[in-house]
């Protein structure tokens, strides 16, 4: 059996995706026994690239969320809008991010949100730091839950977006490869 070095601190290792079963025969997949060997409890679900890549449908993505949820796991629930719900005006956007919350306990207790305009990911693209400011406002009253922001994140922006009102964290991506700069962004938080 093989395990991570362990840690002791304030650092989770978690899954960025696990498939809502024990074990089985789902070739390409994880299950529980597979986080479990390595001590795993916080999971990803509901990532733009899981939505609109792979096709994951809100059916599905609510299955993973109550079979994480009656574990006890950790779940970061990712909602979010490609550029052609954004650009149709706020109502619109919002309206299609409410529908990612459809059957959702959005009041379970290891619940963290994390806000990712999908058109943002790995673009380079970010929303200015009032409209990340106004979104999350109105996140806000979906659920008590933590709410992050992730759609580019990078050490030349994560200090100003951690200081805005209601972005309780952030979601780094791509960004946290370089060692020097996720540093740098943990020591902002």
């Amino acid at each position: 059996m093989s395990s991570l070095v362990e840690h002791k601190g304030k650092v989770l290792v978690g899954a960025q995706n696990a498939y809502p079963t024990k074990n089985g025969a789902f070739t390409g997949e994880i299950g529980v026994e597979h986080l479990e060997e390595f001590g795993i409890k916080t999971i990803l679900i509901g990532h733009s690239e899981r939505r609109h890549v792979l096709d994951e449908s809100q059916t599905t993505i609510v299955e993973k969320f109550n079979f994480y949820k009656d574990l006890g796991f950790k779940i970061v629930y990712c909602v979010g809008e490609p550029l052609q719900k954004r650009e149709a005006g706020k109502e619109e956007m919002m309206k299609y991010i409410s529908s990612q919350y459809e059957g959702i306990d959005t009041e379970y207790e290891n619940l963290i949100i994390a806000y990712e305009p999908v058109w943002a990911i790995g673009t380079g693209l970010t929303p200015t730091l009032e409209d990340i400011e106004d979104i999350h406002k109105d996140l806000k009253e979906n659920s008590s839950a933590p709410l992050l922001y992730g759609g580019s994140v990078k050490v030349t922006n994560a200090k100003e977006v951690l200081a805005l009102k209601n972005v309780d964290g952030v979601l780094v991506g791509s960004a946290a490869l370089d060692e020097q700069d996720f540093c740098s962004m943990i020591s902002f938080a």
